[in-house]
């Protein structure tokens, strides 16, 4: 069975070929064996977003900042899921939380 990161290889390289809904398939896979591969979940919220799959990107990109709660990056890229799915109040949210943990106000 093929590791975390070498289906993460393969699924990146997917992407970059242009191949969007097979490299979702196999960002899925790794999901489906270690639900807690935060990037993973990062990489389908920005494949789906592509996609014009907004709900399912934004559940992605909820997942990552549950996994990873005090990175700042994840709650931004939240911030930019929501906006790309017209989740204005909920971007602004999520971009407050990172500017927190920045300590910027």
């Amino acid at each position: 069975m093929p590791t975390n990161e070498e289906l993460y290889d393969q699924a990146d390289q997917l992407k970059d070929a242009g191949q969007l809904e097979d490299a979702v398939v196999k960002y899925r896979e790794i999901v489906a064996q270690d639900p807690n591969f935060a990037l993973a979940h990062s990489a389908l919220a920005v494949v789906c977003g592509r996609l014009g799959r907004h709900d399912e990107a934004v559940q992605h990109g909820r997942r990552v900042c549950e996994l990873e709660p005090n990175d700042a990056f994840s709650f931004t890229a939240l911030s930019v899921t929501y906006q790309r799915a017209g989740k204005i109040p909920e971007a602004e949210d999520a971009m407050a939380r990172a500017r927190t943990m920045q300590g910027q106000h």
